[in-house]
């Protein structure tokens, strides 16, 4: 079955409040300003929202011609300046060592002011997702989406929550599953989907707050747990890009 992209999202800063597009340029790295920069505590390991989901209220925004990073703070201050990086060092990033630059400048202080812990801005050299190599990008059937919300009760379930690339509508439920291994065009653009997106506690969290409001993990283990799957209480997939191309909110998205 074909269906439509229902929705296209991005964050600059992963682990910050996610950006809705109308378009969007897919590269084989994935959407083009995806990810571009990543948190680090004292450690230099990896820091996302999962503990710290007030990071959701600031709102970050990157022009990369310019090079000015933007963020939006939730007492309604904001801060803009270009980027300029000073120094290195080696990332811990889900087991992986990645080697990163330290941005310079106020973006640190003000994060960690809000976060109430040491935390550093640093960019990687490629897109900061969990699947460096073959999750180039994500997506999920807003027929899922149904799925769930008809388990836990709810009128509907915020698409944000899951931090998807793409949303397609159209499908039945969970018929991404069903693309892995074959190419599927969306937009300009073809992507192969790799394997499934394993869930964890970032789900649970409102995406307007941070704070835990809904037990989506326990609904997926309630309907999903024993599903085949490359990874636990699966709920959409990531894919590598075979064909880089533009993509706009209602583009076809179809297996070829």
């Amino acid at each position: 079955m074909s269906g439509r992209v229902a929705w296209i999202s991005h964050c600059p800063v992963k682990g910050l409040a996610l950006r809705l597009l109308e378009e969007c340029q897919l590269t084989e790295a994935g959407v083009a300003g995806d990810r571009q920069f990543f948190l680090v505590d004292e450690n230099e390991r990896l820091v996302n929202s999962k503990g710290l989901g007030i990071l959701q209220q600031i709102v970050p925004r990157y022009d990369d011609q310019a090079e000015l990073l933007t963020l939006a703070f939730p007492d309604g201050t904001t801060l803009s300046h270009h980027v300029h990086l000073d120094g290195a060092l080696e990332a811990q990033f889900w087991g992986a060592s990645v080697h990163v630059r330290v941005v310079e400048g106020p973006w640190s202080e003000a994060i960690s002011d809000v976060a109430g812990r040491d935390l550093r801005l640093v960019r990687a050299p490629a897109p900061a997702t969990d699947r460096m190599r073959s999750g180039a990008a994500t997506l999920l059937g807003t027929g899922s989406l149904r799925a769930i919300a008809r388990l836990l009760g709810v009128d509907g379930v915020d698409a944000r929550r899951f931090r998807m690339n793409f949303g397609v509508d159209g499908l039945a439920e969970h018929e991404e599953d069903e693309w892995l291994g074959r190419r599927v065009r969306i937009g300009q653009a073809v992507v192969v989907p790799q394997g499934n997106v394993g869930r964890c506690a970032v789900t649970t969290q409102n995406p307007e707050t941070g704070e835990p409001d809904l037990d989506t993990l326990k609904a997926l283990a309630a309907y999903r747990q024993d599903v085949q799957a490359t990874e636990p209480l699966p709920f959409g997939v990531y894919a590598a890009v075979a064909e880089p191309g533009g993509v706009r909110l209602g583009d076809p998205v179809e297996p070829l």
